[in-house]
């Protein structure tokens, strides 16, 4: 099984969410849908900007509140490191 960290924007240099799921697709849904009330549906947080892999809950669980303890610019610049366009990254996820 594997476990993801995640980040999420309303738009490019928009509101950002940082996230940790072991089903991102499923998870990307719910953000995209609106199922969940809250922080995702008010600022419509809804493209998947950025993610990494992760063997191990913990592994996951630790990462993502480290991210969360950054400042916004880090953020910005590890998704733009990797993703300078800020393309929607769930495109080519599956079902």
């Amino acid at each position: 099984m594997a476990f993801y960290v995640y980040i999420l924007a309303s738009r490019r240099n928009g509101t950002l969410y940082t996230g940790m799921t072991d089903n991102l697709v499923g998870r990307v849904w719910q953000h995209r849908e609106g199922i969940i009330p809250g922080f995702m549906r008010e600022y419509g947080v809804k493209t998947l900007v950025w993610f990494e892999v992760h063997d191990t809950r913990i592994a996951a669980l630790t990462r993502e509140r480290q991210i969360k303890k950054w400042n916004r610019a880090w953020k910005i610049e590890m998704i733009e490191r990797d993703n300078a366009d800020w393309k929607d990254l769930s495109d080519g996820l599956g079902p």
